[in-house]
């Protein structure tokens, strides 16, 4: 079941930001109201089961990453509204009984049909679509589930998959402190490098720093090095929302402890050696490391970057690391920082080169006080959404008529929760 129109309380919402945008801000009221209607009434596909099954929009198939981040804003309506809540609900469960099924996976069938990528060396499932490891996919469910109990109250969502899936969260990452006895290995056939891993499927050698590995980013390409900070800042702020859940909703001391202990070992990893020199000798994060000395200076436009460090609840803006980090993955420096005619902003290995990110943009805006900041990129993107009122995958910086996918629910729904940052509606927790 898809949503045949429009609920009662988004349309309320909805007009409410028509109201804030008023006739200086009408365009952004047109692509808020576009992209906000738009992925509940073509991604969110309700199941017999009670669950919720999520498209990542063109591709017919659910990220764990994606879904998360495409319900996220709806949560400021949740807490009013009981069917939006049980959608929300019933996606976690659905998270987390694709966890279950395979905590290395990343994006999942609707049915175990074996769509997608099942000719890839790794080890395969009719359920999944695409085994890329990837930190981030074990982190938004859980934050998705503590969301909405902050914002909603429901317990509903903390079952008992919920519980195995956490149990195979922690076990994966503490495996992955030591990727060199881990089970998994990934292979594609192809001549893309970004889409497999080197080493007879293991990835570049990392040595021991405390962080847990990655083999992709949240991109889908591959890691140069295997230690993805920005994912392992997810991690130590998602390992404090399990000791929370754990200790005051669903009692398990063990389980408590066991998160405690790697958040703790992940958070001195990041900062004994997620950090580096720029090119003017200031302290940043890095985006990759290998523990062995190695170290890239760039940022990625998909959510977890460093851009968005305080956005996860990682550092706050004002951290004076942060700031630097910021103003060099904002510049030249950083590989994937693109300036053109029209749009100036970060891209990612997974587009063509001056092609940027709406979700980038959005994360930009998201991590400013500035609120004339926030409006120019508002305006920015709003003004190279190609003529279509919706968010795309990338642009070209020169032509926004140029862009990449169409359909992409991530970038709409992080364009909506940009507006609301704007006028300070927010997601609590």
């Amino acid at each position: 079941m898809t949503y045949k129109k429009i609920p009662e309380s988004v349309q309320e919402f909805m007009n409410e930001i028509t109201q804030l945008c008023g006739e200086e801000h009408a365009g952004w009221a047109e692509n808020f109201n576009a992209a906000f209607a738009n992925t509940l009434t073509t991604t969110v596909k309700r199941q017999a089961d009670g669950t919720t099954f999520l498209l990542t929009g063109d591709i017919p198939a659910m990220w764990l990453r994606d879904s998360t981040a495409q319900v996220r804003p709806y949560l400021v309506i949740a807490k009013e509204d009981d069917e939006l809540r049980d959608m929300i609900c019933g996606l976690v469960q659905r998270q987390f009984y694709y966890i279950t099924i395979d905590p290395y996976a990343n994006a999942f069938n609707e049915t175990p049909n074996g769509a997608g990528h099942q000719t890839d060396h790794t080890k395969m499932d009719p359920w999944i679509w695409e085994r890329k490891y990837e930190i981030d996919s074990l982190c938004y469910p859980v934050q998705l589930a503590y969301l909405l109990f902050k914002n909603t109250g429901s317990k509903k969502q903390f079952d008992e998959n919920f519980v195995e899936g956490v149990k195979k969260i922690l076990t994966v990452f503490a495996t992955e402190q030591e990727h060199q006895y881990s089970p998994y290995t990934f292979e594609r056939d192809t001549t893309r490098l970004e889409d497999t891993l080197p080493n007879n499927g293991r990835g570049s050698e990392v040595g021991k720093t405390g962080m847990t590995w990655s083999g992709f980013r949240p991109s889908d390409d591959a890691c140069r090095y295997g230690y993805l900070v920005p994912s392992n800042m997810f991690a130590v702020v998602v390992l404090g929302y399990i000791e929370e859940i754990f200790t005051e909703i669903l009692s398990d001391p063990q389980l408590v402890k066991q998160a405690a202990s790697l958040r703790k070992e992940i958070d001195a990893g990041i900062k004994e050696y997620g950090k580096t020199d720029n090119q003017g000798g200031e302290l940043v994060y890095a985006y990759e490391v290998d523990g062995l000395g190695n170290a890239s200076i760039m940022d990625d436009s998909n959510i977890p970057n460093l851009l968005s460090a305080p956005y996860l609840g990682y550092t706050t803006i004002d951290d004076s690391v942060y700031q630097a980090t910021r103003k060099t993955v904002l510049s030249k420096e950083n590989p994937y920082f693109y300036e053109g005619k029209c749009a100036k902003g970060i891209g990612s290995s997974h587009t063509p080169e001056n092609y940027i990110w709406p979700i980038a943009l959005a994360m930009e805006g998201m991590t400013t006080k500035d609120k004339a900041e926030k409006e120019r990129i508002l305006n920015s993107l709003v003004a190279n959404d190609g003529g279509t009122h919706l968010m795309h995958e990338g642009f070209d910086v020169d032509n926004p008529a140029n862009y990449t996918r169409e359909w992409f629910s991530w970038a709409n729904m992080m364009f909506c929760e940009l507006v609301m940052d704007y006028f300070d509606i927010r997601v609590e927790g």
